[in-house]
């Protein structure tokens, strides 16, 4: 699906990313993790095509990646919704810039609305949304779109422990219905483990290690030993204890 080729970055002087090589499989998940500042949210952006590389390239399906792509769905930190539209106007946004037909705009919307179990909150605008509302808003509007591509920085970091999880489950439980290439950032050990099939361990502008994690899938992993044993391999990774 994605081939990241020797991929540099820089801002200004500073180098964000150096020969980042990473392939990335069709309908697998992958969760990448690493220290502030290791540049895992600007390759993210280099994989959405938000970013241009300095050198190397990022290949999707084997076509080169410089600008946005129409199959690619990116979900932000914040979730990126527009404060002076209502959550139905916020999800229907990207089928009506492709100018679909209105009924199957509303049909789109309404269903995708009432999977993620907030049809009742359409007519409502951000401000008036929890925060897993906002969220779960947030994921209609990219899932609304049928990516083959599914970014995710951060997306459930700004959530307390409980409702982070829910969105953790539910990525999960929506993953399983309509699979999907997914690459998310985050800065949480746990949340890798329970979303990543790998998980990428970034250090300062590079990949360090890549894990793979068996027990993806598994919606009851938090309660079982295999779960920390993971956890803790990631951590030792992250801290150096690997060499």
């Amino acid at each position: 699906m994605i081939n990241i080729r020797n991929l540099r970055i820089n801002y200004g002087n500073e180098t964000a990313l150096e020969n980042i090589n990473l392939n990335i499989l069709k309908n697998k998940t992958y969760a990448i993790i690493g220290p502030s500042g290791c540049g895992k949210t600007t390759l993210l952006y280099a994989m959405a095509g938000l970013i241009v590389p300095f050198e190397g390239k990022v290949l999707i399906n084997g076509e080169e990646i410089r600008k946005i792509r129409r199959e690619t769905a990116v979900i932000l930190q914040n979730g990126g919704l527009l404060p002076w539209k209502t959550t139905w106007d916020n999800v229907s946004l990207g089928l009506e810039a492709r100018k679909l037909d209105k009924s199957a705009v509303n049909r789109s919307v309404a269903s995708i609305l009432e999977e993620l179990g907030i049809l009742e909150h359409k007519d409502k605008y951000p401000s008036q949304l929890s925060g897993g509302q906002k969220q779960r808003a947030a994921i209609a509007r990219s899932l609304v779109l049928e990516p083959d591509l599914l970014l995710m920085d951060e997306a459930s970091s700004a959530l307390d422990a409980i409702n982070r999880e829910h969105i953790q489950n539910l990525i999960l439980r929506l993953y399983k219905k309509k699979t999907v290439t997914m690459v998310m950032v985050t800065h949480s050990i746990e949340e890798a483990v329970f979303l990543g099939q790998s998980i990428v361990i970034m250090e300062r502008s590079s990949i360090k290690h890549i894990i793979e994690n068996p027990y993806f899938g598994d919606e009851d992993i938090r309660f079982k030993q295999d779960y920390y044993n993971i956890c803790s391999e990631v951590r030792k990774w992250l801290r150096g204890d690997d060499e």
